[in-house]
C-alpha cells in the first residue's frame, strides 16, 4: 500500500511535469502517511482509475473526482475515506483513487462491502452521468467522429463490442442489427467499415453483402494487438530516436544484459512494471516484471543502470538439487542442511531457505505436496514439471548488475560491471547500439585504471592487475568504512580471508561495488556484501564468514535485538 501511494504521487505527473499531489474530500494536500496508518489493519482496499473521455476539457479534475466520490457515498449510504492523485502524463488525463476498506470509527468501524454489480457498472454510470453534466451531452457528430477513429485501430474497440453482441455462432448479420436511425444509418456504415478492416487483418470473413464470420477468440487477438502497439510506443519513446531493432520479452530464450532505458507500469491497477532494456546485443528489449511487486522492484532499478534478464524455461539447478536429494520421492530440508554442513558449503541455511521457497511456490502450483514442517513429497518428473511451470509464468528473472550508468562507472572507485567486461575482453558486446557505447566506456575505464596503478599498456595490449575486482572492492570498502566511523561512533574493521564478522544488522549501504550490510559488532563495525535474504532480519544479530572471494551468511544468529 505504501509503495502504491508513493507511486501515484511520483514526479512528472502534473500538467507542468512536477510531482503529483494527493488530495481528499476536504483537502488539496492529503497526508498519505496518515492515510496509510489508518488503513494498515484493513482487510482489503479498493483501487480504481477514473478516466473520463475528453478529460482535458474538464476545468477542474479534482472537483469532478470529489463530486463523483460524494455521489458514491450517497449510493453506498456511508462516508468514505479516500485519497486521489490526478495524472496528466498520458494522452488521456486520469485520476488514481485509493479507497479504504473500512468505514465508521471506533466501535462502529466495519468492513466496506461494495456489491460486484456496483463496482462493474454503477460506478461507471455515476462517472458517465457526471461527465455529461460537466461537459454537456455528446453531439451526434462527436459520436460519429469517435467511432470513425475506431475503424482502423488495431485494438479491441466499442465497434468490436457491438459486433460481438450481434454475433450468433461467430456470424454477424448487419441486416439484422436492431435499433435506432443511428444504428441503421451512420453507425451501420461504421460497423461495415470496421468489418472490412477486420477482414484485412484476417480476423473476419465476408460471406455475402451483410453477413460476416468473425475469427475465433477475436477479442483476445485484438487485445494482444493493442498491447503490442502500446509496447512499441513505449519502446520508441524510451530510445529517443536512437535506431534499434526491437525485441519483445516473449521471444527471449536466453539472457539479455543492457542499460535500463526506461521503466514504468504496464498494468497500473495490478502494479505490474516493465523495463525497456537497451541490450549489449544492439537491440532494445521490452521486459515485463512479475505482477504484485512491480512497484517495489521498479524502485530498485534505476534508469541508466545495468540489468541482466534471464528467461525462464530452462531446468533450474534448485529443482535438480531437490530431485537428487529426495529419497522415495520425499525431500527433507533437515537432511539437505546436514548434507551442506558436511561438505562445508558457505551459508547452508540460506541455501536451504532458497530451496524451501521454491518448493512453496511449486506447492501453490499443485506440483509438490507439503507433508509436514520441512518435508515435501515431489513427483518423479519434478524437474520437467517445474520447467513447464516457469515457462507458463513468462516472467523473466532480473538481476541489477550495477546501479550506475556506464558513463558513471568509467571513473569511480570500486568493482564495476565495466571491470568485468574488461576482464572478459568485451565478449558479447555488439559493435553497435549500447554495445558500442559500452566499448567506448571500457576505454575510458582503462585510462582510469592505469592512473590508479591497476592496469598498464604493453604494446597494443592492456594488462590488468591480478585480482582486479577484489582490489577495487577492497579499496572502496575501506574508504567507505573510514567515512562511516564518525557516524557509527565505532572503528571500521576490514574483513580478510578466513575472518568471521558478528554483529547487529543496522542498515544497507550502497557502494559502487554493490550493496553492503553494516554489521554493528562489539569491537567495531563491518561492511559485508548484502543479500536479499537478510533484509527481513534488520536489527537482529547475524554472522558472516569470508572464504576466498565469497561471503557466507549464517542467518541462525538472530538472538540479538536492535539496541
Amino acid at each position: 500500500m505504501a509503495t502504491h501511494l508513493r507511486y501515484i504521487e511520483r514526479d512528472g505527473t502534473t500538467r507542468d511535469g512536477q510531482r503529483g499531489q494527493a488530495y481528499g474530500a476536504g483537502t488539496d494536500a492529503a497526508d498519505l502517511q496518515a492515510f496509510e496508518e489508518r488503513g494498515r489493519g484493513d482487510r482489503h482496499q479498493f483501487r480504481f482509475i477514473v478516466s473520463v473521455e475528453d478529460a482535458s476539457e474538464l476545468e477542474d479534475l479534482r472537483g469532478y473526482t470529489r463530486e463523483l466520490m460524494a455521489r458514491m457515498e450517497v449510493d453506498l449510504e456511508t462516508r468514505l475515506d479516500w485519497v486521489a492523485v490526478d495524472h496528466w502524463d498520458t494522452d488521456n488525463p486520469h485520476t488514481h483513487v485509493v479507497l479504504r476498506g473500512k468505514v465508521g470509527q471506533g466501535r462502529d468501524e466495519r468492513d466496506l462491502v461494495i456489491a460486484p454489480d456496483y463496482m462493474a457498472h454503477g460506478m461507471r454510470m455515476r462517472a458517465s452521468e457526471l461527465a455529461t453534466e460537466w461537459l454537456g451531452p455528446r453531439t451526434e457528430l462527436e459520436m460519429q467522429q469517435s467511432l470513425l477513429r475506431e475503424v482502423d485501430q488495431e485494438r479491441f474497440t466499442s465497434l468490436d463490442r457491438a459486433l460481438l453482441r450481434q454475433t450468433a455462432v461467430d456470424l454477424v448479420d448487419l441486416a439484422a442489427v436492431p435499433g435506432t436511425a443511428m444504428a441503421k444509418g451512420p453507425r451501420q456504415v461504421m460497423l461495415r467499415a470496421r468489418l472490412q478492416r477486420l477482414e484485412a487483418m484476417a480476423l473476419a470473413e465476408r460471406l455475402d453483402t451483410n453477413r460476416w464470420r468473425l475469427a475465433p477468440r477475436i477479442q483476445q487477438t485484438l487485445n494482444a494487438l493493442g498491447e503490442r502497439g502500446d509496447i512499441l510506443r513505449a519502446m520508441h519513446k524510451a530510445m529517443k530516436g536512437e535506431q534499434r531493432e526491437f525485441a519483445l520479452a516473449t521471444g527471449l530464450t536466453g539472457s539479455v544484459v543492457g542499460r535500463i532505458a526506461a521503466k514504468g507500469l504496464a498494468d497500473e491497477l495490478n502494479d505490474q512494471g516493465y523495463l525497456v532494456v537497451d541490450g549489449v546485443d544492439g537491440r532494445a528489449h521490452y521486459v515485463k516484471l512479475p505482477k504484485g511487486n512491480g512497484l517495489a522492484e521498479l524502485q530498485d532499478l534505476p534508469v541508466g543502470g545495468i540489468v541482466e534478464v534471464k528467461a525462464w524455461g530452462q531446468p533450474r539447478a534448485v529443482d535438480r538439487t531437490v530431485a537428487a536429494l529426495s529419497q522415495d520421492r520425499v525431500y527433507r530440508a533437515a537432511d539437505h542442511l546436514a548434507h551442506l554442513r558436511i561438505i562445508q558449503v558457505g551459508d547452508p541455511q540460506s541455501t536451504v531457505d532458497v530451496h524451501v521457497r521454491r518448493l512453496e511456490a511449486l506447492r501453490r502450483a499443485g506440483i509438490v505436496d507439503r507433508q509436514g514442517d520441512g518435508v515435501w513429497r515431489v513427483p518423479h518428473d519434478l524437474v520437467e514439471r517445474a520447467r513447464q511451470h516457469d515457462r507458463q509464468r513468462a516472467s523473466p528473472a532480473l538481476t541489477l548488475r550495477s546501479h550506475l550508468s556506464v558513463d558513471q562507472q568509467a571513473r569511480v572507485l570500486g568493482a564495476t560491471w565495466l571491470d568485468e567486461q574488461l576482464i572478459n575482453h568485451g565478449q558479447g558486446l555488439a559493435g553497435e547500439g549500447f554495445g558500442l557505447g559500452a566499448r567506448e566506456a571500457m576505454r575510458q575505464r582503462t585510462g582510469f585504471l592505469v592512473e590508479q596503478g591497476l592496469a598498464e599498456h604493453r604494446g597494443g595490449a592492456v594488462i590488468l592487475k591480478r585480482n582486479l575486482l577484489q582490489t577495487l572492492r577492497g579499496r572502496e570498502v575501506a574508504l567507505a568504512g573510514r567515512a562511516l566511523e564518525s557516524e557509527v561512533e565505532k572503528a571500521f574493521r576490514a574483513l580478510q580471508d578466513g575472518d568471521r564478522a558478528i554483529g547487529v544488522y543496522r542498515r544497507a549501504v550502497q557502494l559502487n561495488s554493490g550493496r553492503y550490510a553494516l554489521l554493528d559488532g562489539d569491537r567495531g563495525f563491518y561492511l559485508v556484501p548484502w543479500r536479499p535474504a537478510i533484509e527481513s532480519r534488520l536489527g537482529m544479530q547475524l554472522s558472516a564468514s569470508v572464504r576466498g572471494s565469497t561471503v557466507g551468511w549464517d542467518l541462525t544468529q538472530n538472538r540479538g535485538v536492535s539496541r
